[in-house]
């Protein structure tokens, strides 16, 4: 935004400020095409982040101060109101004009009445009077148009300001919080904060001055009544009174409905989003049953609350519209009985005063309270957070006139405590000196303290006790690596300037040139949030690059070999760590022991103490077991071991980028499978999406009587108003002929007139509930029907969809739109028919009295068209950029928060302080936007108001001959109501089309393409498959009909009880085996299984008799036993023996309700390890003749590892089972190994056999795993080889004959 336009608005003239004609040339342009970012104006300087910021951070520091030496607590509230007080309390005198001017506005109506009243052609004087009574009707309504815009764009503007400020002193405070502050609040909360809590501010200072200027103006307008008809109109005041607490009660009641529905909806979007997530795992197991009736459980009880809090809504909607009607015949009908008679004047001087001080009193003064409670709540959170504690400043000190080589690290029985409550320290007696050019190496099993040493070395851990001296800069590469949103390029030199040649160096030697090629734009490419784009060595890799480029004196390394493979990590230790930085003070936490007869120190912490210390020669000396060290993995903290990580080079993970730096054979660079576009609907809404949504809900008669009632309710109300004209008129004849027959008095049939009027209002309020309730049933009942609608066709859509579709997206459709449905929709659309049918009805009584009305009508019609598109087409940009321009501010909050170490260790809060500023800034540029169009908007549409009430008053005036009074007053007062109505309800019916782009979106994914049928007519035999025998005949596959053919023409069988492994690199189609298998997408060529062609079955009855444990194991929120058995098909003894096998029942049975125990979120309160093993208990379950495992051993420790393929080779012996393997060692004893290349068999065979060939890739592969791993492969092999040849001689001729008959097939095919 450095090049952004200046705002016109500090330059605007006052002319333009009133009518905000400084807008103009925005409009034409939004008129013209999109708006961009480009587009917007600058921000004005007093609404600039960083003045605002400081400013409220400076009171508030002071009340702090002032408050510690008084002990007590700080309030911020009272900084907030000293900072803003001032220019808020100008503001309030607007107010107060605003509300006056609504308070005289009915005294001229009644005066004009009376003219008619008491017509006389004759008389002109009187005609002049009315004339001038007439003007001053009109310049209300035109000066209300301005001081009400005016007023609320100055309020929302400061309540923008103080939004902004509190912003600024949360993210300022966030990035100063202490450790001990950060246990006490979550990323959530403070995200939290800065979303949803300082929202409130915006709101608040809407309403605050109608706290005080409510009960003045209530007290001037009983003042008026009394005078117009006398005690009377307390009985009304009374109603009005007793409308407001039930509003509020209705609000309380209806805010305890909404937690309710929150609490459901978040537990229905937990489920979604695992059900999303784990979408592969459900439909290879064909569990999509069982979930959608979750699903569909949840959403039950969800619906049935929103439609109690719907059903409240439609009662405060309803009371909102009948109140005057309820409050007018409370007090005509004492006054009347009390003995008064009726005229013109006093109904409608009546009928305008309650109207102008009804909004007031039942919507902004009990909104003035909410919004005030609510903003305390607030203020209150706001104010912990700010209270928390703060870091104190790292201990390192930077060079002064030292000599450059001068750094060192000094520490002397150092010990730390993470948490004080533990009595046990996070570190003791720890001490080690280190000077310039040395490299220390920290070694130690799973949680000993390594990480915890580095972070009291860069003061994050505070010290306790113990001396530690720093001298020098500190830099630091984290041990999980921290990207922020930005370019590759941004994130190396973090704020220092780009000097090329180190650039290089510093590229090369983290081994990332390889990669930047391969990306489309270098080390230009754009991150995305916690860096999506790369993967997790390139992130390692980009974390140390980030380091190593700051010239500092003590580099702390955080295990950065352990995410990339170790010929990765050979150059990194090499060029790196060794060369690049062989100058500077180096400490390196390290799992790979290959690397320490290189280091000058190794320091080895066991449970936080130091258990040894000396170079490597004297540590083996003295007899210290390095490796049973490392090896004393805890079991439940299976972190890989070292064997695992280094074995593992042909891994999922390790993609074409970690192998970048190879210099042999290059993999193939991986497919990204890109994300589609979101489509964007363009345009306006089509009737025909209105008439999808009605028919979701309600067949169309219902639909018809719903609109028939509309009508209805509709007519009454406007019969209200003009039976009491009536009747005022017929009293009015009546008192004339009494005045001239003198002697005879007639009356009028009172309890006729009052009957008829009562009537009239039972019927509003009967219709006004009746036709609210039913609309929001119906409006509920299509949100649900939607709801389901989607959820299938999700459920039966490809899995490719969810390949290409990120979750979020997903995701977003069934919480935030599924969301606005439920709740925002009905509401504003029932608000918006309503208005509608006010604003007909109000045209209706004035074209009634005076049929030319029609004319300036129809041209005031035809202009505010043409307004409303032409705004329209602007302010849904700016709503968009709006949106659009607020998602940076979280995303820079929460990538700033996960590398708040890094971002301190390198002294750059300052720099992040400010793009956090100039994020605020864009965000407040296009907020102030778009709140200057819609009163652009409103003030155009008030004024058309005016000129209607305009054109009323002085037509009435000029047909004064033909007209009575009861009909004047009835136009008048109309047109006058119409003033603030008809421009919310254009702002309604432009919600409603906003809105209906959530319908639309959710229409679109109830008509996504759906998978093969789950069952078909076809059923296989009850015991089938009894063999295992799987036949691939020219199998092809590719993931959509329009993407690579990723298997060519496969031929193959698998025997029955045949153990194969499957082995290809990254790329060779290894997982698309398995997905044609399992039919994820339909293959062509036909696989057999026991003869049976798959193709021909249900998805279900293929996929339910074989067996998967998946690659990443995935468990559900629900009770183990659900996991386990969704369809509860197993009873308890046997889930219990399958768990023992897997070597989980103890676990299982130390939990608080053993199976029926509750997992966390995605089962994260068990180890991968765990969750790997509860993945193959399922599969013993289901005793199924096939198994296929795709390999997951890579996150599981060797002991784990090895009770896996036990359980495998002893559960599945009868068992086909096909493994697909990423570490060489778990397949190489199996019956037949499958070598894939590039999608095609490249060899099939024994595995002794196969090594045989020297020029194979089977070969290949296996001498890349190092020369030792490779000796002990063969090994195997060999021996897996003879014990089969022996085992088959001595078992007789059995097999052997089954064995040719199948070897037969395989040629015949």
């Amino acid at each position: 935004m450095e090049n952004a336009k200046a705002n016109p608005a500090a330059s605007a003239n006052v002319f333009s400020k009133i009518f905000f004609c400084w807008l103009n040339p925005l409009f034409s342009i939004g008129y013209k095409r999109t708006l961009e970012e480009e587009d917007m104006y600058d921000v004005l300087p007093e609404d600039r982040s960083e003045r605002l910021g400081q400013e409220l951070q400076r009171h508030w520091d002071l009340n702090v101060e002032k408050m510690a030496k008084t002990t007590q607590t700080p309030s911020l509230s009272r900084a907030i109101i000293c900072c803003y007080w001032k220019p808020y309390a100008v503001l309030g005198f607007f107010t107060l004009v605003e509300e006056s001017i609504r308070v005289v506005q009915p005294v001229f109506l009644g005066k004009i009445i009376q003219y008619f009243e008491s017509y006389d052609p004759s008389d002109s004087a009187a005609l002049h009077r009315a004339l001038g009574y007439a003007a001053g009707l009109s310049f209300c309504s035109i000066s209300l148009a301005l001081t009400h815009h005016l007023y609320f764009y100055h309020v929302q503007r400061i309540g923008m300001k103080v939004r902004v400020a509190m912003c600024h002193m949360i993210y300022k405070k966030a990035l100063c919080l202490s450790s001990a502050a950060m246990g006490k609040t979550t990323t959530g909360q403070i995200v939290n904060l800065l979303s949803n809590d300082v929202n409130k501010f915006d709101q608040v200072t809407i309403f605050l001055h109608f706290l005080w200027v409510a009960p003045i103006q209530v007290a001037a307008v009983v003042g008026l009544l009394w005078a117009e008809i006398g005690p009377s109109c307390l009985v009304g005041m009374v109603v009005l009174m007793i409308l407001m607490p039930t509003q509020t009660m209705f609000g309380r009641l209806f805010s305890k409905f909404r937690s309710q529905t929150a609490v459901l909806t978040d537990t229905r979007i937990r489920t979604m989003n695992e059900v999303v997530s784990g979408m592969r795992i459900i439909k290879m197991y064909a569990w999509e049953k069982p979930f959608a009736a979750l699903v569909s459980d949840i959403r039950r009880k969800e619906i049935s609350k929103v439609l109690k809090s719907s059903h409240l809504r439609g009662l405060n909607m309803a009371s909102f519209f009948c109140a005057s009607k309820i409050i007018l015949f409370c007090t005509f009908t004492v006054y009347v009985l009390l003995g008064n008679t009726l005229s013109a004047s006093r109904v409608f001087v009546t009928v305008s005063l309650y109207a102008s001080v009804r909004l007031t009193v039942t919507l902004f003064f009990p909104n003035a309270i909410e919004t005030l409670f609510e903003s305390r709540v607030s203020v209150r959170r706001i104010q912990e957070f700010l209270q928390l504690d703060e870091i104190c400043q790292i201990n390192s000190v930077p060079h002064k006139n030292h000599e450059k080589n001068l750094s060192s690290v000094d520490i002397k029985e150092l010990e730390c405590y993470w948490d004080k409550t533990l009595d046990v320290p996070t570190l003791q007696n720890v001490s080690l000196s280190l000077n310039s050019n040395q490299l220390l190496a920290v070694i130690g099993p799973v949680g000993a303290g390594k990480s915890s040493l580095l972070s009291s070395i860069l003061g994050e851990l505070p010290r306790h006790k113990g001396v530690m001296k720093v001298e020098g800069q500190l830099t630091y590469a984290s041990q999980q690596p921290w990207v922020f949103p930005g370019t590759i390029r941004s994130n190396i030199l973090f704020g220092k300037e780009l000097i090329p040649q180190k650039y290089e160096r510093v590229l090369r030697a983290c081994a990332l040139k390889k990669d930047m090629d391969l990306l489309p734009e270098g080390d230009l490419t754009l991150i995305g949030d916690k860096g999506a784009t790369l993967s997790g060595g390139q992130k390692a890799r980009v974390n140390l690059a980030r380091a190593v480029y700051q010239d500092a004196d003590i580099y702390l390394l955080d295990d950065p070999l352990s995410a990339v493979d170790a010929e990765v990590g050979r150059h990194l230790f090499e060029q790196c760590i060794c060369g690049l930085l062989k100058k500077k003070i180096r400490i390196l936490v390290t799992h790979q022991l290959q690397y320490l007869k290189a280091v000058d120190q190794i320091v080895v912490l066991k449970e936080g103490q130091m258990v040894a210390k000396g170079t490597y020669t004297e540590l083996q000396h003295s007899g210290v077991d390095f490796t049973s060290l490392l090896q004393l993995e805890d079991e439940d903290e299976p972190v890989a071991s070292e064997n695992a990580i280094r074995i593992r080079t042909l891994s999922q993970n390790s993609v074409c980028t970690d192998d970048g730096s190879r210099d042999g054979d290059q993999l193939p660079a991986e497919a990204v499978q890109t994300v589609v576009e979101e489509s964007r609907a363009q345009g306006t809404i089509k009737v025909g999406l209105y008439v999808k949504y009605m028919k979701a809900g309600a067949n169309v008669l219902l639909v018809v009587f719903m609109l028939f009632i509309n009508l209805l309710a509709q007519v009454t109300y406007i019969m209200n108003d003009w039976w009491l004209a009536y009747w005022a008129e017929k009293q009015d004849e009546v008192n004339n002929q009494n005045i001239t027959i003198t002697n005879g008095t007639q009356k009028l049939d009172r309890d006729f007139y009052l009957g008829t009027y009562g009537g009239l209002t039972a019927a509003t309020i009967f219709l006004g509930f009746f036709r609210n309730i039913l609309m929001f049933h119906i409006f509920v009942r299509s949100a649900q029907t939607l709801h389901n609608h989607m959820f299938n066709s999700i459920l039966k859509t490809p899995v490719r969809f969810f390949d290409t579709n990120p979750i979020g997206r997903v995701l977003n459709r069934f919480s935030k739109d599924i969301g606005l449905l439920d709740n925002n929709l009905p509401v504003t659309f029932i608000d918006f028919l309503q208005l509608f049918l006010m604003i007909l009805g109000v045209v209706a009584v004035a074209a009634s009295v005076i049929p030319w009305i029609l004319v300036p009508v129809l041209v005031l019609f035809l202009v505010f068209l043409y307004v409303r598109r032409y705004f329209l087409q602007t302010s849904r940009n700016i709503k968009r950029l709006e949106a659009t321009t607020r998602s940076p501010v979280f995303s820079h909050l929460s990538s700033s928060l996960h590398g708040l170490w890094t971002i301190r260790a390198f002294g750059a809060t300052e720099r992040f302080q400010n793009i956090f500023d100039a994020h605020q800034d864009l965000h407040s540029a296009s907020w102030f936007l778009f709140l200057t169009t819609s009163r652009w908007f409103a003030v155009r549409l008030d004024g058309l108001c005016a000129v209607f009430v305009t054109a009323t008053t002085f037509g009435c005036l000029l047909l004064r001959n033909q007209l009575d009074a009861g009909s004047v007053g009835l136009a008048l007062s109309y047109a006058v109501t119409l003033m603030g109505m008809f421009q919310w309800g254009v702002r309604q019916s432009a919600e409603v089309e906003n809105m209906m782009t959530s319908v639309e979106r959710v229409v679109e994914y109830t008509e996504l393409e759906s998978e093969a049928p789950w069952e078909t007519k076809l059923k296989p035999p009850p015991d089938w498959p009894s063999r295992g025998l799987v036949t691939f005949d020219g199998v092809s596959f590719s993931y959509s009909p329009e993407g690579p053919t990723v298997l060519h023409k496969l031929r193959a069988t698998f025997r029955p009880r045949e153990k194969v492994g499957i082995v290809g690199r990254t790329g060779a189609g290894k997982s698309s085996l398995v997905s044609a298998l399992f039919r994820l997408s339909e293959p062509n060529g036909k696989i057999y299984i026991d003869g049976i062609l798959t193709s021909e079955l249900g998805l279900h009855d293929l996929r339910q008799k074989m067996s998967i444990i998946p690659q990443d194991p995935v468990l559900f929120t629900g009770t183990m036993r659900k996991n386990l058995d969704p369809f509860t098909q197993h009873s308890d003894e046997q889930l219990w023996t399958a768990l023992e096998e897997v070597q989980l029942k103890a676990v299982v049975e130390e939990l608080p309700g053993r199976l029926d125990t509750l997992l966390a979120e995605s089962g994260s309160n068990f180890s991968v390890g765990q969750r790997q093993l509860v993945c193959l208990a399922r599969a013993v379950l289901r005793k199924n003749r096939i198994l296929v495992i795709d390999e997951a051993t890579a996150n599981v420790d060797p002991r784990t590892d090895e009770l896996i393929q036990q359980t495998i080779r002893d559960k599945f012996k009868d068992c086909t089972v096909i493994t697909i393997a990423h570490r060489l060692n778990t397949i190489i004893d199996s019956d037949r190994i499958l070598v894939l290349d590039a999608g095609r068999i490249s060899a099939y065979d024994e595995p002794y056999t196969l090594l045989q060939d020297k020029q194979g890739i089977f070969y290949k592969m296996v001498q890349q795993t190092g020369k030792q791993e490779a000796v002990s492969l063969l090994e195997s092999a060999k021996k897996a080889y003879n014990n089969r040849s022996r085992s088959n001689t001595s078992n007789g001729h059995l097999e052997n004959e089954c064995e040719k008959s199948l070897i037969i097939c395989e040629t015949a095919l």
